[in-house]
């Protein structure tokens, strides 16, 4: 459902704060509760509005007068409604705010008014689901409707939904205890289910106390919250004693945001998660050859051996394996991998891009990678222990190609790399390692005298552990980073830091990250410091995703301030470094984008784990990506 811009689907609640008649007739109350239900992060506040002399009879005395509840209940509407004109006032306030004003009409000449404000939908009481000529005026606005579905039988609620299917109305049920406060034996959410039979698109209104049972009710995939708001729940009214205050509904938008995260999507296959991936490769198991093979080798169970870690072919294929004509030579404990159950197996060949094309490498494994493919370029990954190595030892000579150095994320002590850390000798010990780093590419120059400065990948840091930093920290950060590159001596080299996902996963875990995330921040610090990016396209595509970025419009802000590309696919909110078309990025049209707007920029294929099984990760990646960039 879009309820002025906003799209209400399971896994992104609509959250509406029902003030209702909370401001008990005060306008400046009222606003006030707008601005806590703002500070709250509700995407609306909802106010309600009676004609009395429409909604409740006129009582005779003489006859038969309502009945004590009735007349509470009148005597407190009238005490405690707001003018038409202080509606207004209310309406234009959120337009000014930037949150939505919503009402529930529960007559026709209120109805008439809020049409002439612009209200954009309308929430129907409980009260009124049966009444269907207010209904059937309520679906003549072509609006959005909201019904709760508390006092109703079953079949009332489907008469109501046939009336509004057969209209072609956009509306949403929610689900209802209508009593104040709502006994938890009362609430009944297993309903919902039966409920969504009825209509696909439901929501929860909660008059519980507490936030629980609603938390339980968005587990369960609604599209709509809605809980009564209060500043104080001693004030006299029915309803304040069924009401959130401020600190409670703070923490049930909190909790519904975390439950959504932790929903994640429906899928035919369980994703596995960055983290899951790491301790994969760290923890599981995996078939090794248990003697030296040699190629042409039927292997049997003799061959084989299972051995953390799980790099190679998961021990699921043990059966699939035996009976195999092995078709290279392996030593004790090689790792098996998949092709050596099937017939694909990628090698590196020529290649057609428009271009300057690398590996990653290590110092160790630099010659066969540079034999195998003969690259543009190498980019050394490095180490905090390839920090502690001496080049020569790997090598000899000019080896005629390009070269990039990617800075280590660790160092010793277990300690990551953060240029802008805003602890002094923390950011003196960074900056001590950056320069290490800087010294070492230096020194490989010798070996690649072809680039005259060598491009130095760095994440220079600006992480925190619980949660993001504010928008005075993130200026601060940006200011220490300035600051640190005041004190390194660059010259020779050319600094790009690469564009940052905004939840990476460091050694240790999963942290949030904030500095070079935003595509304006990027571009700002770019100009501020004549700085080129590493572009990371993995990474920039989970933020696209995490912040509801245009992915493409990112490229297309990014690509000009770009020296050098990472390629690696991802998808959702936490797949980084996913082989090409395993993903849901079209490089097809980056490719296009490239081209146009980054036509010298350099680049590698960044796949996770790309280097087993002597690279086929990254000719993999190289195959899919010929003439795309």
């Amino acid at each position: 459902m879009n309820i002025n811009n906003f799209i209400a689907a399971p896994g992104n609640a609509y959250i509406i704060a029902e003030i209702g008649n909370n401001h008990n007739g005060s306008f400046e109350l009222a606003k006030d509760m707008i601005d806590k239900a703002i500070l709250a992060g509700a995407n609306c506040v909802k106010f309600q509005m009676r004609t009395l002399d429409e909604v409740y009879r006129k009582q005779s005395s003489k006859t038969s007068g309502e009945d004590l509840g009735t007349e509470y209940v009148v005597d407190l509407l009238k005490r405690f409604e707001l003018s038409k004109e202080e509606h207004k006032d209310l309406f234009d306030y959120c337009n000014q705010k930037k949150i939505t004003y919503l009402c529930t009409p529960w007559d026709s000449v209120s109805l008439l008014f809020l049409e002439e404000l612009g209200v954009s939908a309308y929430k129907v009481a409980s009260a009124d689901l049966t009444n269907i000529p207010l209904i059937e005026l309520l679906i003549e606005t072509g609006k959005p409707l909201i019904l709760s579905t508390g006092m109703s039988t079953t079949e009332e609620i489907k008469f109501t939904a046939s009336l509004l299917n057969e209209s072609n109305a956009e509306y949403t049920f929610l689900h209802c205890n209508s009593t104040y406060p709502a006994p938890l034996e009362d609430i009944n959410l297993s309903w919902i289910k039966e409920l969504k039979k009825i209509h696909f698109n439901v929501g929860y209104s909660g008059h519980e106390r507490g936030i629980s049972v609603t938390l339980a009710a968005v587990a369960m995939g609604i599209s709509i919250i809605e809980r009564h708001f209060t500043l104080d729940r001693n004030m006299e009214g029915p309803d304040h004693a069924a009401s959130l205050e401020f600190d409670e509904f703070s923490r049930l938008v909190k909790g519904v945001r975390e439950v959504e995260s932790a929903l994640g999507s429906v899928s035919d296959e369980r994703p596995l998660s960055q983290g899951e991936m790491i301790n994969r490769e760290n923890l599981a198991k995996s078939l090794m050859s248990s003697r030296p093979l040699k190629a042409g080798i039927t292997i049997t169970s003799e061959d084989i051996i299972i051995k953390s870690p799980g790099q190679g072919l998961s021990p699921q294929h043990y059966n699939n394996l035996i009976g195999k004509i092995l078709a290279r030579d392996m030593d004790t404990e090689d790792f098996f991998y998949q092709s050596d159950i099937s017939s694909e197996k990628f090698l590196p060949r020529k290649y057609k891009f428009s271009r300057k094309w690398g590996i990653p490498v290590r110092f160790h494994d630099f010659v066969r990678y540079f034999q195998m493919s003969k690259p543009d370029l190498i980019e050394f990954h490095l180490s905090y222990q390839d920090m502690l190595l001496d080049p020569a030892e790997f090598l000899e000579r000019d080896y005629g190609c390009g070269f990039v150095v990617h800075a280590p994320e660790l160092f010793e002590n277990s300690e990551l790399l953060d240029l802008a850390s805003p602890d002094p000798d923390y950011r003196k010990r960074s900056i001590k390692n950056m320069q290490r780093v800087i010294d070492l590419t230096l020194k490989l120059k010798k070996y690649f005298p072809s680039t005259d400065t060598p491009m130095i990948v760095t994440n220079i840091g600006g992480f925190s552990m619980d949660k993001n930093f504010t928008n005075a920290e993130v200026k601060s950060g940006y200011k220490i980073f300035c600051q640190s590159l005041d004190e390194l001596n660059t010259d020779g080299v050319e600094l790009i830091p690469q564009t940052m996902a905004p939840y990476p996963w460091h050694f240790g875990g999963q942290r949030f990250q904030n500095l070079f995330v935003h595509p304006d921040e990027i571009i700002h610090w770019c100009k501020q410091l004549n700085l080129r990016m590493c572009f990371d396209i993995s990474h920039s595509m989970l933020t696209s995703n995490n912040f509801g970025y245009c992915f493409y419009d990112f490229c297309e802000q990014i690509a000009p301030h770009t020296a050098h590309l990472h390629i690696g696919d991802a998808k959702g909110l936490n797949g980084e470094g996913l082989q090409i078309g395993d993903g849901s990025i079209d490089f097809n049209k980056v490719g296009k984008i490239l081209k146009s707007l980054a036509p010298s920029a350099t680049f590698i294929p960044e796949i996770w784990q790309g280097h087993k099984n002597d690279g086929e990760g990254f000719w993999k990646a190289l195959d899919l990506l010929d003439n795309v960039l």
